[in-house]
């Protein structure tokens, strides 16, 4: 029988979890691949916490039996696992199409350690060449953030809901997917969209 390989990654993420530790919970359909591995190892008798970056994750993972606790709560994780949507050779990576960018940003600075999971495809040369990047902003004045991006050289783009209206996040943000080209500098970049008026946070993990 061969296993799929979203699932062979989740195996191999959860064989690094050890007992009592913390664990940072990503959002996507890898982490949920890492999360249901996880599952069955409590379900043998792991004892550890997770703690959830998104609402969906949180849902996954207490279907599945694992223990969850706040961030505040738990305070310093031992490890987060989560997907990527591009890997550079500096380990430099784009995450955010799931819309749970700024939890999982603050979930990773959390941790002690954090391990990617991805599929080969996911190893990009530069990052912004396989797909748009995601910037949160606030929804009150989203159009004059959008130009203030696109003066940064981004082409923005709101994303939509299942009913054409703006995702929101599970913070009440919106997403915007900036089309970027090979981005040159990743750290430059990802400072001048973090100190541009109206974003919250953006995809770019340094």
């Amino acid at each position: 029988m061969t296993t799929h390989p979203l699932a062979a990654l989740g195996e191999a993420a959860a064989a690094e979890v050890r007992p009592g530790m913390r664990v940072g919970l990503g959002t996507g359909s890898t982490a949920d691949a890492f999360l249901r591995a996880l599952g069955r190892r409590v379900a043998d008798g792991l004892t550890m916490t997770g703690v959830a970056t998104s609402d969906r994750t949180a849902d996954l993972a207490a279907s599945l039996g694992i223990p969850l606790a706040n961030l505040d709560e738990a305070g310093r994780l031992d490890l987060g696992v989560d997907g990527a949507d591009e890997i550079d050779p500096a380990l430099d990576a784009v995450k955010g199409r799931g819309g749970a960018l700024l939890h999982e940003k603050l979930v990773a600075l959390a941790c002690a350690d954090y391990l990617l999971i991805a599929a080969a495809e996911k190893r990009v040369a530069r990052l912004g060449t396989r797909l748009p990047l995601p910037v949160e902003v606030v929804p009150f004045g989203w159009r004059q953030t959008a130009e203030r991006l696109r003066r940064l050289g981004l082409e923005p783009q709101l994303r939509l809901g299942a009913r054409s209206e703006p995702f929101r996040s599970d913070g009440g943000h919106f997403i915007l997917d900036c089309v970027t080209g090979p981005i040159v500098e990743p750290a430059f970049l990802a400072a001048a969209i973090k100190q541009t008026a109206g974003v919250v946070d953006h995809g770019l993990f340094i």
